[in-house]
């Protein structure tokens, strides 16, 4: 699936859901362990939303999670998961890049400031 690509049958509201817990995932740079996560429960995705609806009285109760029913009918379906694995592996790496290209302008505004010393 290419990671630009809509997944199929997926409301906009559906995909603003799954785009901002990609964004969560990558913020709190938990990409790594949450596509494994993912891939690791493909087959079980139905089980697993069905633990997300059993547990849900008690999640409600520990954090503000309004869309928790909703993630938990997306999980459900196979090409959501994909999707949604797509979605992290696509911040992540955008996220790469824009921490490469701001070490390299600190390197670069580092050397910049330092004085040269003259050759012995």
């Amino acid at each position: 699936m290419a990671t630009g690509a809509k997944t199929q049958g997926l409301t906009p509201d559906d995909e603003a859901l799954l785009d901002r817990l990609a964004a969560r995932v990558v913020e709190l740079h938990m990409e790594v362990p949450a596509i494994l996560a993912l891939e690791s429960a493909r087959p079980l995705g139905f089980l697993a939303s069905q633990a997300m609806v059993f547990f849900e009285p008690t999640a409600r109760a520990l954090f503000r999670l309004p869309d928790y029913r909703r993630l938990a009918a997306l999980i459900e379906r196979r090409e959501t998961v994909e999707g949604l694995a797509a979605k992290i592996e696509a911040r992540a790496d955008e996220a790469r890049r824009a921490r490469r290209a701001a070490g390299a302008e600190r390197r670069a505004r580092s050397l910049a400031s330092k004085p040269s010393q003259p050759p012995r």
